[in-house]
């Protein structure tokens, strides 16, 4: 007895193999792509009734006869239909390969029919438990699965057992195909889905042949959106991407409407309309990726009711800090599944996009900043200084001519070089000497009620720091500082190197320490605008800082690169 057990064994396993290599070679197949993830959509479900059905009359053409019953792997097409395609799949296939078992009659013939039906629904039971309880990653474990498998055999057992009549003829079959029919169905079942999942595998293995595809997105559209993130630039990344890819359409959107749309639906996607997706809103809102396949997540065009879109996939265009300033969105049409592969080419082309967008600002921030803001730091030399000065010559010109000829020339230098610096970035002698020329002349004014001290290295003399860095820093600390003071008023400049690498720290200091209460005037904007070219210039951790001790001394840091030589 044992021995004709274990070689009915073997029999069922070799048909077992057969069912499987057909299997293999329809995996091939696009019949095959919806079954690689959880079935929802009804033409999936009813691809996924027709290939597990199919498979399920199979089992029963590839089983063994034994006297007037037949050893199967039925329940492997039965219990896979449920498990991927839910208890309405599972019941339909279980249905059809239990009315096909039925008209072959035999004492077990109803008997089959019921645990055929019984065994889809199990199946469909496990589904949507784990649906429920978000496991849907479970679905596709070949060890889950044949433990499906193998409850759903026992199960025939059972019903065998209890229908079939006489209960001699039922304990016979059983007796004869119970061990034969666990362990093939088992196994196969699980060996089936692990070919399903090989078949998926594969398909994201492909993937990588798709970098060629997106080095050569990246070739053409090179410097487009640099130039401007606009309607017409983001149309002609569109049309690229859209050929490449090959998807049913692609749009480009900043945070509030559309800039670009090509493919299906391009009669009524219109370039510069207000965003009505939600999902595109969602993305935006939360900074993340939403992929509505139309499956799992619904999809439906928030523009025209007969659009024949089926599916996006909306990716966020994101900054330098990762704020989103836009997306791009690639869609199928109803009927096309989305491949994996779109959607990792879709989130490459996205970061590439994104960096274009990003150097664009960034060279249109410093062509601002090198035209308007030192324009801007021009005007806000104090109108009064200019008064000052005239003030200053008139009295020293009776006293002392040959000073009031100094002075002149300091002047001279200061306005010289507020009106011909020959770009937005200048040596630190340079700044120097632009400052010199100016407290040169407040020291005239001030007489004695002012001393100032720089102490600057030669060896730093060729640092570079956006120009006009420095006056308006020391216009500061006198104008809000040092005038203020009964007693004399101390100007310091000078330099120590940073405990980070390459960084050297330069000093405005002044012995007033009264930041604090003029913080809010409006000078304070001559010191953002220091920071903030700073920052645009060499990065976000270089800038300006500031150190106060009230009534002792207030201390404006600049922090700037420094060449490893000068270290």
């Amino acid at each position: 007895m044992l021995t004709q057990q274990l070689s009915l064994v073997l029999q069922l396993l070799q048909q077992t193999c057969v069912f499987l290599v057909i299997a293999w070679l329809l995996a091939r197949t696009p019949l095959f792509t919806p079954l690689m993830q959880v079935t929802i959509r009804l033409p999936h479900k009813l691809t996924c009734y027709v290939v597990f059905s199919g498979f399920c009359i199979l089992g029963t053409y590839l089983g063994l006869k034994i006297d007037d019953s037949i050893a199967n792997i039925r329940a492997i097409g039965a219990v896979l239909g449920g498990l991927l395609g839910g208890p309405s799949v599972g019941l339909a296939v279980g249905f059809t390969g239990g009315l096909h078992r039925y008209s072959l009659g035999g004492p077990t013939d109803l008997a089959c029919m019921i645990s055929t039906i019984s065994e889809g629904l199990l199946g469909g039971l496990v589904h949507r438990a784990l649906i429920r309880r978000g496991r849907v990653d479970l679905l596709f474990q070949p060890m889950l699965v044949g433990t499906v498998a193998l409850a759903a055999e026992i199960l025939q057992m059972l019903i065998i057992l209890a229908v079939t009549r006489p209960y001699s003829t039922a304990f016979a079959v059983v007796n004869n195909v119970a061990l034969p029919m666990l362990i093939a169905n088992s196994i196969g079942a699980a060996l089936f889905m692990r070919l399903l999942l090989d078949r998926r595998a594969l398909a994201e293995q492909f993937s990588n042949a798709f970098s060629a595809r997106a080095l050569r997105i990246a070739a053409k559209t090179e410097g487009l959106l640099r130039a401007g993130f606009n309607e017409a630039n983001s149309m002609k990344v569109a049309q690229i991407v859209f050929e490449e890819t090959g998807v049913g359409a692609v749009a480009i959107t900043d945070r509030e409407k559309l800039l670009a749309f090509t493919g299906t639906g391009s009669d009524h996607h219109l370039p510069g309309t207000p965003i009505t997706s939600q999902h595109t809103q969602d993305a935006i809102a939360h900074n993340r990726v939403v992929y509505a396949d139309g499956n799992e997540v619904a999809y439906t065009c928030s523009i025209h009711p007969e659009c024949r879109l089926g599916s996006t996939l909306v990716i966020p265009l994101q900054d330098a800090d990762d704020q989103v300033i836009g997306t791009i969105k690639l869609y199928e049409p109803k009927g096309r599944l989305f491949a994996k592969l779109n959607r990792t080419l879709g989130e490459g082309i996205a970061k590439l996009l994104s960096r274009q967008i990003l150097t664009g600002r960034i060279e249109a921030q410093r062509a601002l900043l090198a035209q308007s803001e030192i324009k801007l730091l021009h005007a806000q030399v104090n109108p009064h200084f200019l008064f000052n000065a005239l003030n200053t010559l008139n009295a020293v010109i009776r006293i002392d001519p040959d000073q009031a000829r100094l002075l002149v020339q300091h002047l001279s230098t200061f306005f010289r070089k507020n009106l011909k610096r020959p770009s937005e970035t200048a040596t630190l002698a340079d700044e120097v000497e632009h400052v010199n020329a100016y407290l040169q002349i407040e020291l005239a004014r001030f007489g004695e009620r002012l001393q100032v001290e720089v102490d600057i290295p030669a060896i730093y003399a060729q640092v570079r720091l956006p120009a006009f860095s420095l006056q308006p820093l020391v216009e500061n600390a006198i104008k809000h500082g040092t005038s203020q003071l009964l007693e004399q008023g101390q100007i310091r400049l000078f330099t120590e190197l940073s405990s980070k690498t390459n960084t050297l720290l330069l000093h405005v200091e002044d012995n007033a320490g009264l930041y604090e209460m003029s913080r809010k005037s409006s000078d304070g904007m001559g010191m953002g605008l220091v920071d903030r070219r700073l920052k645009v210039s060499f990065g976000p951790e270089y800038g300006l800082t500031m150190h106060t001790i009230c009534e002792q001394f207030t201390r404006i840091t600049l922090s700037l690169p420094l060449a490893e030589e000068m270290t």
